[in-house]
């Protein structure tokens, strides 16, 4: 399990947790921390959960982002789950969870965002300056494969067909 927290300075308000591997128990309560520990400190407007590279969530992910909305909640914020592969975004959905977070796609992978941000922090780092904070709670299976952009989508297009259909 990891995560990494990028504060977005070209726009202040938001703050985006990527989050990889699986989300149990254990790991859920050190994810939570480092998450709150960075709200608390950036203020952020607009919370982004990342979930594209999780591979596994129990119960304890739902907490994880009921949660995080109560905080955000309360400080006038909002929270949006971001890119959930299709069987995480299946139990979102049966577990209501859209009714608090808004659940969206957004085509920009991690690693081409972080080279994006090096570039304008190499052109402008007074101006453009990235907080980052990691932690690795598990390891993450290097044999496990990783499906192209493209077809991630098209999955998801699909789960989302097929929930509308049996509702």
């Amino acid at each position: 399990m990891g995560l990494k927290l990028y504060d977005e300075v070209e726009e202040k308000s938001k703050l985006t947790a990527y989050i990889s591997g699986e989300i149990d128990h254990h790991s859920a309560k050190s994810i939570r921390k480092e998450i709150d520990i960075n709200i608390e400190k950036l203020n952020p407007t607009n919370l982004y959960l990342d979930f594209s590279k999780v591979d596994f969530m129990d119960s304890s992910g739902i907490g994880l982002v009921m949660g995080r909305y109560k905080l955000q909640s309360q400080r006038g914020g909002k929270v949006f789950i971001q890119n959930p592969p299709p069987l995480i975004k299946k139990v979102m959905l049966v577990a209501g969870i859209n009714k608090l977070a808004k659940i969206v796609s957004i085509d920009i992978p991690l690693s081409e965002m972080q080279k994006a941000k090096e570039t304008v922090q190499n052109s402008d780092k007074q101006k453009n300056e990235t907080k980052e904070v990691s932690i690795d709670v598990h390891k993450n299976d290097a044999n496990k494969n990783k499906e192209p952009e493209k077809a991630l989508e098209e999955v998801e297009d699909n789960a989302e067909k097929e929930s509308k259909n049996t509702k």
